[in-house]
């Protein structure tokens, strides 16, 4: 195996995705990986990077470090999604480059894709128009790490491959209110509705729109897979392959919490891109094959969530 005694860098590995990777490396026996914390490392800042990559000495960087939210953060926060996310990934790479990383791993995101791209969506479709407006500066953030890793392996020979990863969920997620993504926030009010017997919950939107929805765990192990696997320019998708409606989602989610009440939708506030499901059919090509079903997937994210608040 190529990560085999390799020593590996995952940045944001002490976070919601980043503790699963580096769980599955331990299990996989992979080498050694190294979290930098950001109490020591500011991502952002170039003599940071250059001190951290002397300390961990990798082999391969796994960049999953990134500002995020959901769609209330990304409109409020828009200059910080941007700086932030482009700055780390550059930074990292840049110096990255001059230390000798064999690979570098770039964590992307399906929010990269322009607001009117066909479903299931395939990779080449990514420059085909601007993301949807309400998390564009993040996704064009995340496009230009795209194009440096493209334009770096073009020139410096480095093998830079990028992900294109849709919503992630799970145990370990985000659910403070301010910065969550929909289903820890459709978790957590159904779960607050049913404990203080309200006869109803307000959601965002109309609940007509469509996400991909792509467990923690079967994420974390397509991206390990891309690690050993991937080598080539062109992005690459990781999703569950399959559509399902905000609505729907709310339905299952108040079902599995037993809270019974009405959902109200506030059709003023944005639903975000109108649908979006990817093409998963490249990352088949070298293994990978998610396997939480969604239902699976709901009960461990609730059960956690009621357990550990």
């Amino acid at each position: 195996m190529f990560l085999s005694n390799k020593r590996i860098c995952v940045t944001g590995g002490a976070g919601f995705l980043g503790k699963h990777v580096v769980s599955r490396l331990w299990e996989l026996g992979c080498g050694s990986a190294y979290v930098p914390r950001i109490q020591d490392y500011d991502l952002r800042q170039r003599e940071d990077v250059v001190s951290m990559y002397h300390h961990a000495q990798p082999d391969v960087v796994i960049h999953l470090a990134a500002t995020v939210g959901g769609i209330g953060a990304n409109r409020s926060f828009p200059g910080q999604f941007f700086y932030d996310n482009a700055m780390m990934g550059m930074q990292l790479m840049d110096a990255g480059r001059e230390f000798g990383i064999e690979k570098f791993v770039q964590m992307g995101s399906a929010c990269e894709y322009p607001s009117n791209a066909p479903v299931p969506t395939q990779e080449t479709d990514v420059w085909n128009g601007f993301p949807e407006g309400s998390n564009a500066p993040y996704g064009i953030a995340k496009r230009a790490l795209l194009v440096q890793g493209q334009a770096y392996r073009a020139q410096y020979g480095m093998n830079v491959i990028h992900i294109l990863s849709t919503n992630l969920y799970g145990p370990g997620d985000n659910f403070d209110p301010s910065t969550s993504h929909v289903i820890p926030a459709i978790i957590r009010r159904c779960v607050a509705a049913k404990e203080e017997n309200a006869s109803s919950i307000t959601m965002w939107g109309t609940g007509r729109a469509t996400r991909d929805f792509i467990f923690v765990r079967d994420a974390a192990e397509g991206i390990i897979q891309a690690a050993e696997f991937y080598n080539e320019p062109m992005p690459v998708n990781l999703g569950s392959g399959n559509e399902n409606s905000i609505s729907y989602i709310v339905g299952r989610v108040k079902s599995i919490v037993g809270f019974h009440g009405d959902v109200v939708w506030d059709a003023s506030k944005p639903d975000g891109q109108a649908r979006r499901v990817l093409d998963i059919t490249r990352a088949r090509q070298f293994g990978f094959a998610p396997k939480t079903l969604l239902e699976q997937g709901l009960k461990e994210t609730i059960e956690w969530y009621v357990q550990s608040r």
